[in-house]
């Protein structure tokens, strides 16, 4: 892998042809079971529209956290209404431990949808969702949110993706291979439906949160996941939910230089769904 040189991004929001998965940095688990998604029932799918969907996790009993890209339709670049989300806490098999309506949608405020190919994006790729009701059961305990990995760091996903849609997956042994100012460059699995899968550090037996899946990329000739350095985003998102921002809150165009996409040797292309 040539180190510093992100070729494309693609996003993995919303269903589309399936790409192939595989399992080259750590074994893809399904959670079928109870006992297989017990302490994990805090992620859940996140329908948008009338068949999109995102993977999103619980971070307090009102609110969810997931990509910022995921509060838009990618066909018409408009912003869902928050009455067309749903979060589906633990989704397996055809049902959730919880089900809640969308009361208001929280993006990042640099943070503007620009299409699907846009790297400077990822940076501020980060939402929070408020939920029209609280989810206060004990089977369902928000995850709490830690500092940014270092690279080499071990790391886990659970997400949805296209050809996993009905139950989540774990990925318990990915790895952040680097950070490219504020983007983690990870090895971890995704797929389309992936955006916004909470990305957690495993250490001490607690999960933790330390970044949001944004979109997958090819480096070199490996395909890699971006992840949100969310520590900073986070802590201005959690300032914006206390401001007086009732429905969806569209942030202002934002001039970034964060990447450049130069083609190279391996022959960088964009990847689309």
């Amino acid at each position: 892998m040539r180190k510093g040189l992100l070729a494309v991004l693609v996003v993995v929001c919303v269903a589309g042809a399936a790409a192939a998965e595989d399992s080259r940095d750590g074994t893809m688990t399904t959670l079928v079971t109870a006992d297989e998604t017990k302490g994990w029932e805090g992620v859940g799918r996140l329908n948008m529209g009338a068949s999109g969907f995102c993977t999103a996790s619980l971070i307090a009993p009102t609110y969810v956290l997931t990509a910022a890209h995921c509060l838009f339709d990618k066909s018409t670049g408009a912003p869902y209404e928050p009455a067309e989300m749903e979060f589906l806490a633990g989704w397996r098999n055809g049902r959730a431990v919880a089900y809640r309506g969308i009361r208001r949608a929280i993006p990042h405020p640099d943070y503007v949808y620009e299409g699907p190919d846009k790297m400077d994006r990822v940076a501020y790729d980060l939402a929070i969702l408020e939920l029209d009701q609280p989810i206060r059961l004990p089977s369902i305990r928000p995850f709490k949110t830690d500092h940014d990995p270092h690279e080499g760091d071990a790391v886990g996903v659970v997400s949805y993706a296209l050809d996993r849609s009905e139950a989540p997956s774990l990925q318990r042994n990915c790895h952040v291979l680097e950070r490219q100012t504020d983007v983690l460059v990870l090895s971890c699995n995704v797929n389309f439906g992936s955006s916004g899968a909470p990305v957690f550090t495993l250490d001490g037996g607690e999960p933790r949160i330390v970044s949001v899946v944004s979109a997958k990329a090819e480096m070199g000739d490996d395909i890699v996941a971006l992840g949100t350095a969310m520590e900073e985003p986070l802590a201005v998102l959690m300032e914006e939910i206390g401001k007086d921002t009732a429905g969806y809150r569209r942030a202002k165009p934002k001039v970034s230089t964060l990447m450049t996409v130069t083609p190279d040797a391996n022959g960088a292309k964009f990847l689309r769904p």
